[in-house]
């Protein structure tokens, strides 16, 4: 579950460890674990564009899930986003979600 922590500003993701208990961590120690295990398993190869690939892997489902929480409503979604209407636009399209 996704949640906004209240006194320290980040995003939070809760997560079940093996003795069934909810730990929260910050979405960016989540993305940290994930980038350390994809770049351990490269085998020493070189990637092109891991830039983009990292963006399209957050930004894709961010645009979901405010899409599904705005019910589709762009104007509003561009709000919550902090970008413009016509910047979140091209974003969907880019993901084929218009």
């Amino acid at each position: 579950m996704l949640e906004k922590k209240t006194n320290t500003e980040f995003l939070v993701l809760s997560t079940t460890n093996t003795q069934d208990k909810n730990i929260k961590q910050p979405l960016c120690e989540l993305v940290k674990k994930s980038l350390k295990y994809y770049l351990s398993n490269l085998n020493g190869k070189d990637v092109n564009n891991l830039y983009e690939l990292a963006l399209s892997e957050l930004e894709q489902p961010l645009l979901d899930m405010i899409m599904q929480y705005t019910r589709g409503n762009q104007t509003r979604a561009a709000l919550m986003l902090g970008i413009n209407r016509s910047t979140l636009r091209k974003k969907l399209k880019k993901y084929s979600m218009n």
